[in-house]
């Protein structure tokens, strides 16, 4: 059976935060929370290529005026390279969890990443051409990672699944396959956003705080997870298609960026 053809579940209805109750949790407690960010999808519109999104530009100036307020305890999320969300936010140093926490880069500046062996990097040449005759399907060389997008060619899925589970077998046990929204990743298995939710959650100014995570996509219900677990909020932007660990939605990209401007001031 294919992935496309695998019963999803109906979602259980998820009840929309008023915006009153994340606003009076960070702006009147900002030492009780620390704020984990996805970015494709959560902080920003997604696009039909992953180089076409587009920041706002006073974003990365509320981004860093909300992280003063709660001392620093922002982190952005992703499944980007940590370079690539860098540069998005420039010249903002946010402590950041690329590639789904294989690459972490600490407060104070301080990075640990997970490097790609020449047996992978070899791999990667493969996938690229193993893939170059699936017209629509676009290959993002992440270093330690690599993604096969079909968001231009959805019709693409079935035939790339089993692409990607050979080159998984491949890659070998270190290694896992990551599903997101029009994407097959292949990633290091020992990172998950949760893992890197909790990592920053060890280290100060997160610790002893409790989570707000928030997120799109599966690639996010680890640290939803996390959230749940410690007493925070788990908030997923966009109604989700299947089951979900998130306790709440905002609408849209535009609505999360509408309440940090408004949290920024």
């Amino acid at each position: 059976m294919s992935y496309t053809d695998q019963p999803v579940p109906t979602p259980k209805p998820l009840p929309v935060p008023g915006e009153s109750q994340l606003l009076s949790a960070l702006r009147d407690h900002p030492d009780d929370y620390a704020l984990f960010l996805d970015i494709d999808g959560t902080l920003l519109d997604l696009a039909e290529v992953p180089d076409a999104i587009v920041v706002p530009p006073s974003l990365p100036a509320e981004l860093d005026a909300l992280s003063q307020k709660l001392g620093g305890a922002l982190a952005l999320v992703t499944g980007r390279g940590l370079e690539y969300a860098s540069a998005l936010f420039a010249p903002f140093p946010f402590p950041i969890a690329g590639l789904h926490g294989a690459e972490l880069r600490w407060p104070g500046g301080d990075i640990t990443r997970a490097e790609a062996t020449p047996a992978f990097e070899q791999l990667k040449r493969d996938l690229r051409d193993a893939t170059k005759d699936l017209v629509g399907v676009l290959i993002e060389d992440k270093g330690a990672a690599v993604a096969a997008h079909y968001r231009l060619a959805p019709e693409k899925q079935t035939e790339l699944e089993p692409v990607m589970q050979a080159f998984l077998a491949a890659a070998g046990p270190n290694w896992t396959l990551q599903r997101g929204k029009m994407v097959l990743e292949i990633r290091p298995a020992s990172a998950d956003k949760g893992r890197a939710v909790e990592a920053f959650l060890a280290r100060p100014p997160f610790s002893g705080r409790r989570p707000i995570t928030i997120g799109d996509d599966v690639t996010d219900e680890a640290m939803f997870r996390v959230a749940n677990q410690r007493g925070g909020h788990s908030i997923r932007v966009g109604q989700p298609h299947q089951e979900t660990e998130a306790s709440m939605i905002l609408p849209a990209a535009s609505a999360l960026r509408e309440l940090i401007a408004r949290l920024a001031v």
